[in-house]
């Protein structure tokens, strides 16, 4: 009976390329034994193993160079987020120069892109699309509203203690100047429209489509994270709302679940509530039916207010 050597600790549980496993010592033979399965062109997979996203576009921008990680497996890396019908296929997105070729590989989307300094940047050593670029690039296949959600999540300042970063992704200008750099890609002109209704304060994409359901259905521009005390940057705040109306707007999605935020929750609703003002809580069932019915009982209580 011949006895498997048991490949390296670092490349046991991971997809990884042939020039990986000659840096480590293996014998290409050993590559040929049963635990090891063949991902394709200069890529091995540890047998009986499920993948994620990460794990995948890495040995596959790995094993292909000048490649990078793009459009929806980008967004999906950096958690902009995506319209439920994308981003959930196994194929991962390379994008290579326009001078090169297309990358042509099993288990791979390719793309030839005009691409600038700065638009590609690294996650946890992936070389991946910047969060901007990535807007970019999938503007001319998302809906327009989609396209305005994706831009304030990039524009937004973010939680501290909860993400790692401290400043936004971008700021709208830095978006018109990289939209004018492109003038000729598919998107452009959707893109250019969104950046004319993305507005800094929404951490969430149902807190766009809200707002932006407002505006449609005639109410006024609502404040963003609306704080009770105005001049208290530690004051409690609901996501939108009107001041001059005391109407405050608070969409719970999965977050909300948790003890801990509820508990958070019901400090801010009872002061809202206390305080005098109309406040009202939106789910996932109103984002399914467009925010129709809440922005009846909104409309009732700024007529009320008047």
């Amino acid at each position: 009976m011949v006895r498997i050597i048991p490949l390296p600790e670092e490349l046991s549980n991971r997809p990884f390329t042939v020039h990986e496993s000659r840096a480590f010592g293996v014998p290409p033979k050993r590559l040929r034994a049963k635990d090891v399965s063949d991902g394709g062109r200069l890529i091995y997979l540890p047998a009986g193993r499920e993948f994620a996203l990460a794990e995948r576009a890495r040995v596959l921008a790995a094993a292909t160079p000048s490649a990078w990680v793009s459009h929806e497996s980008a967004a999906v890396l950096t958690q902009l987020g995506l319209p439920p019908w994308l981003g959930g296929d196994e194929t991962v997105h390379l994008s290579k120069p326009h001078e090169l070729p297309r990358v042509r590989r099993t288990g791979v989307t390719g793309h030839r892109v005009r691409v600038l300094p700065g638009e590609v940047t690294e996650i946890d050593g992936i070389p991946v699309s910047s969060p901007p670029r990535i807007w970019l690039d999938l503007a001319h296949q998302l809906p327009l509203r989609y396209v305005i959600a994706m831009g304030d999540q990039l524009i937004r300042m973010p939680r501290p203690g909860l993400e790692r970063r401290t400043e936004p992704y971008a700021s709208k200008e830095v978006l018109r100047i990289l939209v004018r750099r492109h003038p000729n890609m598919k998107g452009v002109e959707k893109a250019r429209l969104a950046l004319e209704d993305m507005r800094v304060g929404a951490d969430s994409f149902p807190e766009t489509f809200l707002r932006l359901a407002m505006l449609d259905a005639g109410l006024p521009e609502p404040e963003l994270q609306l704080r009770l005390d105005p001049d208290d940057l530690w004051s409690l705040s609901a996501d939108l709302g009107y001041r001059r109306f005391r109407i405050a707007v608070q969409y719970d999605g999965a977050p909300h679940l948790t003890r801990e935020q509820q508990t958070r929750d019901n400090r801010r609703d009872e002061a809202f509530t206390s305080s005098g003002w109309s406040y009202f809580k939106a789910n996932a069932h109103d984002l399914a039916e467009g925010f129709t019915s809440l922005i009846v009982r909104i409309k009732r209580a700024k007529l009320r207010s008047v």
